[in-house]
């Protein structure tokens, strides 16, 4: 066989079943052999759309989404949705053809040292430059991929070597688990926890890729503490377990902060700094905080810790959970009642074009538990942050880390495929949502049913909330949009407009009872933006 050929092999033996991209002529070795592999292969319409793709299939799954791309630009393309896999913890492999070894020491056509450019937004970037170390390259790649905390593997395959005949066969699968926490820090962590007036927990994206959810829960109940989570932690507890309050990552003083400014411990589970910075939640640098992560904190002024356990969350969890004290009162009741009341301050209103309290507020009436929705970038993702309330997790995804615009359309079509039996909806801006809108012929093209809700605005709608936050004035953030219904009939999809504040319930079920790509275009009241940003300068909190 040629080198392609175990090349796909060794992508067949991690398990893969789907890669997203577009093919070129320098991976036609590779694609040819995808006809009689088992791997569906998933032609899009832009390299970016394949990457946010696969960027969503991996921190779904927990499995590495794998997108392709041909040389040069097809690479280039790869690259924002590779970096936001890489700084919001998506395991991911990308792939890229390259030139042949005989042309890479001088200037050539569409040639770019590609592993030098993933190099920083990536775990792990390299050549194949000799077919017979792909059975490694590919195992290591993922490997690297899935391990905590997770990212992005790159591989080049020039197209000579791609060609070239070899006898090799696939290396074994394995990872190695997450190590038990060492007993002392454990001791520690719960003696701590034990003597605090007012713990209080922010959960981050870890406690979903480590599956702790359960023990976070346990944890909150049998010990009387609040959690609050990150964007990317969404659903880590439910929004209705009595003892959550939400979503904290505004930057902003927010109700949830509220919790942080009281607690005298603050525990931090499976959090990542680039989920919300210290300095944001802990400027002052005054409180005990409690890490609880597969790997050591990072250092910040802000964050230095009292103790820090490292190894399995799970175990973590549950053993301080049986050791500590409990709190003999839940102390973030009036928080609670007061986080719960605002979500539906709103839920009445018949305001055109529709608040977008009122647009969240039936988007969670209508849809259930386990469906997902995937936010894109731009002022609406601050109000699906805030206000929409997860009850499961990785039903809400939003990019955060990287906060890549376009990530909306090809991330519901990657959910849909993910968890087929449940409806994938996207809220995007009409600026993001262009970004990547010709990704509909491709979901329909593949029989993959989503919904996309545009907030529509014509404008840069989160710069120009800076903006006026800043300066008072708004500069250069107006456009113009193609009627959304007609562009959605162009595709073969359907479209509707909202024309009043009572039409978004009924529409929203039309759309998922369609069972096809619906667009819904939404006029969206974004002078909602500045009222909270004064509600915000002036909150008193409630306890």
């Amino acid at each position: 066989m040629n080198a392609a050929e175990l090349f796909v092999r060794c992508l067949e033996n991690e398990g893969i079943q789907t890669i997203f991209g577009i093919p070129g002529e320098e991976n036609i070795d590779v694609m040819d052999p995808l006809l009689e592999s088992n791997i569906q292969f998933i032609t899009t319409r832009h390299e970016q759309g394949a990457a946010f793709m696969a960027d969503v299939c991996g921190r779904l799954t927990g499995k590495a989404g794998v997108c392709l791309a041909t040389l040069g630009p097809g690479a280039t393309n790869l690259v924002t949705g590779v970096a936001d896999a890489n700084m919001d913890r998506a395991p991911l492999v990308a792939i890229a053809g390259q030139a042949s070894t005989t042309r890479m020491h001088k200037e050539s056509h569409q040639y770019y040292d590609l592993v030098k450019l993933f190099e920083p937004i990536s775990k792990y970037s390299t050549s194949i430059l000799v077919p017979e170390i792909i059975p490694e390259i590919v195992r290591k790649a993922f490997k690297i991929a899935e391990a905590e905390k997770p990212g992005v593997s790159f591989i080049q395959f020039p197209e000579n070597v791609a060609a070239m005949e070899v006898e090799k066969t696939p290396l074994k699968v394995q990872q190695a688990p997450a190590p038990s926490p060492p007993q002392s820090k454990l001791d520690k962590a719960a003696e701590i926890i034990s003597s605090a007036r007012y713990p209080m927990v922010m959960a981050g994206n870890g406690v979903i890729r480590q599956d702790a959810c359960d023990e976070l829960a346990a944890f909150a109940e049998k010990l009387n503490v609040p959690v609050a989570t990150t964007f990317m932690a969404k659903g880590a507890i439910p929004f209705s377990h009595s003892h959550s309050l939400g979503t904290v990552g505004l930057q902003a003083h927010d109700y949830v902060a509220c919790g942080f400014d009281r607690a005298d411990v603050i525990i931090c589970v499976g959090y990542d700094m680039i989920e919300y910075h210290p300095y944001l939640w802990h400027p002052d640098s005054d409180r005990k905080i409690v890490h609880i992560d597969t790997m050591p904190a990072e250092v910040d002024e802000h964050y230095v810790l009292e103790v820090g356990v490292v190894g399995c969350i799970k175990q973590a969890l549950a053993a301080i959970t049986d050791k500590a004290t409990p709190k003999l009162e839940f102390q973030a009741q009036t928080l609670r009642t007061t986080i719960v009341d605002e979500l539906a301050e709103h839920s009445n209103s018949d305001g055109f074009p529709m608040k977008p309290q009122k647009i969240i507020w039936d988007l969670r009436q209508v849809l259930n538990a386990a469906d997902i929705v995937i936010s894109d970038v731009g002022a609406h993702k601050m109000w699906m942050a805030r206000m929409y309330q997860a009850e499961a997790p990785n039903t809400c995804i939003i990019s955060n880390g990287f906060a890549a615009m376009g990530i909306g359309v090809p991330g519901a079509i990657a959910a849909k495929l993910t968890y087929p039996n449940r409806t994938a909806l996207t809220v995007t801006g009409d600026a993001g949502f262009m970004m990547n809108s010709q990704e509909i012929e491709t979901a329909m093209r593949i029989g993959t049913p989503i919904v996309i809700l545009i907030w529509t605005d014509s404008q840069y709608g989160l710069i120009q909330w800076h903006q006026l936050r800043r300066f008072g004035r708004a500069s250069h953030i107006d456009f113009t949009n193609p009627d959304f219904v007609k562009y959605a009939e162009s595709f073969g999809a359907k479209g509707y407009r909202v024309e009043s504040a009572g039409d978004l319930v009924p529409t929203l079920r039309q759309a998922i009872a369609d069972d096809t790509v619906v667009v819904i275009d939404c006029p969206v009241d974004y002078s909602e933006n500045m009222k909270l940003t004064e509600k915000l300068g002036n909150l008193v909190c409630p306890i």
